[in-house]
């Protein structure tokens, strides 16, 4: 290997880090109309009239938009492969509103000032509703929050909007009841997440326009480019060939920008009126109108044998997923088939989940999508577990961890090819000095330190149904275009999917240009989601690279005029093993450009009927103030099992800053709402994330395995690494003073109350 796991410097750090304008915003026609959103005041309210007639009057206002304006066409905002697994529940404006913050007039102005004048003057009558609030009560709750006849729901996921259900089910395997029964220890524990913002630090934005043809041009800060196409369309009722979508940098997502959360009303703005428009969320509208990550509460019991040998495992999540059902249905998922799996003893185990709407902002994806709450939940219960029987609780994991070569029932049995967890225990117990500090350390102050583990396993796209491509072209002076459908999105896919071309290629990085992503040039992919990019694109690579080698050979033979199974290839040259022929790459891309009949283009297209899990441990040392359940997190160390790490540096940031998120989530970020349905914490005043001296000193380190169906060995990283901090972090802070969080996050409060008990 020439480039892969090797920590080569990303293709685009020079141009981020001088600050050149390669954002949604700064590529923004400077004459686009500035497109704003009146929200709605009221968790759940018909609209009756709207008084927009002084709003009109206004000096630079180019158009008021309200729902007898707009297509009356349901759609879902959700980036997933068609048909859409999140019911059809969105309208552009609609007369009902849903939660806090729901859109209910778009404006449209020359001038910011003018947008914000005309809001000022907007008055819109309401007939109050009462809101469905508490999660616990939407099932069955006779306030329904969609009523329509219109709602729609594409596939079988149990969804009915008599019942206020986005989707329902569950799967069993064995008797769980019966061995439950017949366990020595067993835990029943209720866990709680709350519904985390992903806070990245561009905000959400688009801007649209025209172009000659009349086709409308969307420039989205997207993760999911070819779904934007297909939403907008559907959400338009205009047909799919009439929308190009162009994605340029981005800065962050985490999944927030695999929802179509702004891309909408600037779309809507240019086909009324012609002209280019732009939104820019401001951060108070990320916060209250967006997509953060699923509330969940999850009913776990877990029971062993008196030798700790785990018999059984129950996991029933309750999943709120707000106004709408974006994700509702595929997240809640993953908090049972990401977290039972870990473990491969049982004989018997059961998942069933409910996803609710209710009358709070409506949910998305965030990074771990729904294996971060039942991550939280099942490896806390395993935690208990170890306590309730007086056993190392890193003891009781490894008797019962998933090892290489085990068929998993609970994730879809598939075979597991890989997998170094023992391996990352062993490591990141050594790294911890685990034997020496578990469970507690008295520091003789009024402070106690501890100790906690987790495991955690995420995937590798999603199975059977992720679809990835690329286009690789030779050029002439021998330098290639490689042009992908994948969003890089920050994390560098643009340089690691080179890496890989140039490997497969034998030539060097600088001698790939890659190109992405645009609906109008790029090959389809299903986008930069399910930690599903290198392994699923970065095999379509390898693919398209060895078709390409296959045409360089055929193209020197027909030049040298000998036969090809006689000619190898090393990456500068075409050459003959046995004589003197040769031609270099450099010839034959510029001889290609005059009398030529091939195309020297490759492409490869790559999907997977499995989707091998990364497996991670992180293990936390906390220290603990006696007098006021202060919680310091001192040393948090990961060990991540990614398979090839194919650019070290990057998986090594990729790993400290989910961990980043990870403690953000367990000990800081919190969303509480108001009695009327008002979400509290809406700025950065009030949200508390946590910065780089709140999280302590965080350690990284890898545990290769190698993953057969993976480009060079590789699985995926992305999200698996925000999984363990919650887990392991609630564990540290009970092993120091025995206060057990089982309600996110982790506060000075709860510990002291939970002292108090």
């Amino acid at each position: 290997m020439r480039t892969v796991n090797t920590s080569v410097k990303k293709k685009d750090a020079m141009a981020l880090v001088t600050g050149k304008p390669v954002y949604t915003d700064d590529l923004a026609p400077g004459d686009c109309l500035i497109v704003k959103v009146l929200r709605s005041p009221h968790a759940h309210a018909l609209i009756k009239e709207i008084h927009k007639e002084k709003a009109e009057k206004l000096a630079g206002i180019a158009c008021i938009l309200t729902y007898k304006d707009v297509p009356q066409k349901r759609f879902t905002m959700a980036g997933q492969s068609y048909p859409e697994p999140s019911p059809y529940d969105r309208l552009i404006l609609d007369q009902r509103m849903r939660f806090v913050g729901d859109a209910a007039v778009i404006v449209a102005g020359e001038t910011e000032d003018a947008v914000d004048h005309a809001l000022r003057l907007l008055k819109v009558e309401y007939e109050v509703l009462e809101p469905v609030l508490d999660f616990k009560q939407a099932k069955d709750h006779p306030v329904l929050i969609h009523p329509g006849e219109d709602w729609l729901s594409l596939c079988p996921v149990g969804a009915d909007n008599k019942r206020n259900l986005c989707a329902t089910g569950g799967e069993e395997h064995g008797n769980v009841d019966e061995v439950l029964k017949q366990c020595e220890y067993v835990v029943e524990q209720v866990y709680h997440t709350k519904a985390n913002q992903q806070a990245m630090m561009e905000t959400f934005r688009a801007y649209s326009y025209l172009d000659t043809y009349g086709r409308l041009n969307m420039v989205a800060s997207t993760q999911v480019t070819f779904h934007v196409r297909r939403i907008l369309a559907h959400a338009l009722d205009i047909p799919k060939s009439r929308i190009r979508v162009i994605k340029p940098r981005i800065g962050g997502g985490f999944g927030a920008k695999q929802t179509v959360v702004a891309e909408v009303y600037p779309a809507i703005v240019t086909m009324k009126t012609g002209r280019p428009a732009k939104m820019i969320y401001s951060r108070y509208e990320s916060q209250i109108a967006s997509s953060p990550r699923h509330e969940m509460e999850v009913h776990v019991r877990v029971g062993a044998d008196k030798n700790g040998i785990l018999q059984a495992i129950d996991v029933y999540t309750l999943s709120n997923t707000g106004a709408y059902g974006e994700h509702g249905p595929t997240t809640v998922g993953l908090s049972g088939h990401k977290s039972i799996p870990l473990y491969r003893t049982p004989k018997a185990f059961r998942f069933a989940y409910d996803v609710v709407y209710t009358n709070c902002m409506s949910s998305g994806a965030y990074r771990g999508y729904g294996a971060t709450q039942g991550i939280f939940a099942v490896e806390s219960a395993v935690n208990e577990l170890a306590e309730k029987m007086g056993m190392d609780s890193v003891k009781l994991r490894e008797l019962n961890m998933v090892k290489e070569g085990d068929i998993m029932p609970a994730y879809y049995g598939e075979t597991l090819n890989s997998c170094a967890l023992d391996r990352c225990m062993a490591r990141a117990k050594e790294m911890i000095r685990w034997d020496e500090k578990y469970p507690r350390v008295d520091m003789g102050n009024g402070k106690v330190r501890g100790v906690g583990v987790a495991m955690a396993m995420q995937g590798s796209s999603i199975s059977g149904v992720d679809v990835a491509s690329v286009e690789l072209r030779l050029n002439d002076d021998g330098f290639y275009t490689l042009m992908i459908g994948a969003s890089d999105m920050g994390t560098g896919c643009d340089t690691t999917l080179a890496q890989v071309a140039a490997d497969c290629l034998e030539c060097d990085l600088d001698e790939i240009a890659v190109h992405g992503t645009d609906t109008d040039v790029s090959p389809y992919d299903s986008g930069s989601y399910a930690s599903s990019t290198m392994y699923l694109t970065g095999m379509a690579v390898v693919k398209a690279c060895g078709e390409m080698r296959e045409k360089i050979i055929r193209k020197g033979a027909q030049y040298l005029d000998c036969p090809e199974d006689s000619l190898e290839f090393d990456g500068k040259r075409v050459y003959q093993l046995s004589g003197e022929l040769e031609i270099f790459l450099k010839d034959i891309g510029n001889k290609v450009m005059c009398f030529n009949e091939d195309m020297l283009t490759a492409g490869a297209c790559h999907t997977s009927p499995v989707s091998p899990p990364p497996f991670m441990v992180g293990m936390a040392e906390v220290e603990v103030d006696q007098e006021t359940g202060e919680v310091e997190l001192l040393d948090y160390v990961a060990v991540v099992d990614c398979g090839t790490t194919i650019n070290p540096n990057l998986a090594r940031i990729q790993t400290e800053g989910g961990i980043a998120q990870g403690i953000g989530m367990a000990m800081y970020e919190d969303i509480t709402y108001s009695s009327k349905g008002q979400m509290l914490q809406n700025s950065f005043m009030q949200y508390k994330l946590p910065t780089r001296q709140d999280v302590g000193d965080i350690r990284v380190e890898f545990e290769s395995s190698y993953e057969p169906t993976g480009p060079f060995g590789a699985k995926s990283i992305g999200e698996i690494v925000i999984n363990t901090p919650s887990p392991a972090i609630a564990d540290a802070v009970a092993n120091a003073v025995g206060a057990r969080v089982r309600e996110l996050p982790v506060t000075a409060e709860k510990v002291y109350w939970g002292m108090k008990r």
